[in-house]
């Protein structure tokens, strides 16, 4: 590198022998805080400054300390981050959008898996609220009355994602899950189809809206029956879609289409019908949402709705920055809509 050569830093006088912001500032030249803001980025540093002092992070290899961060600032960079699953490609998609927003701005995001399950989730936000985090991204709206009080008692900034809500006070990013059933459920009631089942996993708060919109789709036409929604509490999976579909075949012979919850399922319903000799769609339609990876590659290629996984993430976190800085966001709902993506298995 051009320019002033580094000063060594002296770590002998370091029990610990890690590398602090002083030695990198005294290799750089540069006072304690002029290095500090640099690391930030802040615009008011010079550019050669930054240069030396970034020049100085790679020759020492230091590692920032968040806790002396934090400490020193007295401000967290920690957003816990609670999915139900990390299995499921939807939850994944969100969590690596969430990143992208979050740490270049220095901000951690912390993983927190619920497993669908209330309780669990409680635990984990008792856990991560006790270190004052600098902000929270949920999923949905669904939890215990403990939960939401320790959120709203907490005092940190929450934003939810994949659903959205009208009421004030509550920050989300997401869509409607019901019009997405719903929008299904018409479409495949416009291509024809009139015995039409819907076959669910997991039961969660959001599957259980997609089922809510079929239902009153169906209802508004006069063609619902009851006996033709399928619904499993095991977790969603291709073999599950598998046997779903054979179920399906064996005990309802009148159904022309099916809709499932879930693309995974879809997947196992249609190398089920394969196997099984079931001409999709001619004897059968099938349906999936989500439009995970794959489904534009099946036999036939899978109709399904396109649910804005990164762009929820990224609004998401976009919306939990602005309320995090002190700045809430005109717009406390941001709705990012879907896609019905019509292919050829309906």
């Amino acid at each position: 590198m051009k320019g002033k050569p580094l000063n060594k830093p002296d770590t002998k006088r370091r029990s610990s022998g890690r590398i602090t912001l002083s030695d990198v500032a005294k290799a750089a030249g540069v006072s304690p805080i002029t290095a500090s803001r640099a690391l930030r980025g802040e615009r008011g540093v010079a550019p050669e400054l930054a240069d030396r002092v970034r020049a100085a992070v790679q020759q020492l290899g230091y590692v920032p300390d968040p806790a002396a961060r934090a400490l020193a600032s007295q401000r967290s960079v920690q957003v816990p981050v609670l999915v139900p699953l990390l299995s499921n490609a939807l939850f994944v998609d969100v969590l690596d959008a969430v990143h992208r927003v979050l740490f270049p701005l220095g901000y951690q995001a912390l993983i927190g898996v619920t497993h669908y399950d209330p309780q669990e989730e409680e635990q984990l936000l008792r856990t991560y609220l006790a270190h004052r985090p600098a902000g929270l991204l949920v999923t949905g709206f669904d939890r215990t009355e403990n939960a939401r009080q320790m959120i709203a008692a907490s005092g940190v900034p929450c934003v939810h994602l994949m659903e959205v809500t009208a009421a004030a006070g509550v920050y989300c990013a997401g869509f409607s899950q019901h019009d997405a059933g719903y929008a299904m459920a018409e479409h495949l009631l416009q291509r024809g189809y009139r015995h039409i089942a819907f076959a669910a996993a997991q039961l969660d708060p959001r599957t259980l809206q997609r089922a809510e919109g079929y239902r009153r789709c169906l209802k508004n036409a006069g063609v619902y029956d009851a006996k033709l929604e399928i619904l499993s509490p095991e977790p969603s999976s291709i073999r599950l879609g598998a046997t779903l579909l054979e179920e399906i075949v064996r005990t309802r012979p009148q159904v022309d289409a099916i809709f499932f919850c879930n693309d995974d399922l879809a997947q196992g319903g249609l190398l089920a019908a394969q196997r099984l000799g079931v001409a999709v769609p001619a004897q059968v339609a099938i349906a999936g949402f989500n439009d995970l990876a794959g489904s534009d590659q099946m036999v036939p290629p899978l109709t399904t709705v396109r649910t804005p996984r990164a762009a929820m993430g990224e609004a998401g976190a976009k919306m939990l920055l602005a309320l995090m800085r002190g700045h809430p966001p005109e717009n406390n709902c941001v709705n990012l809509g879907f896609e019905l993506t019509v292919r050829q298995s309906t």
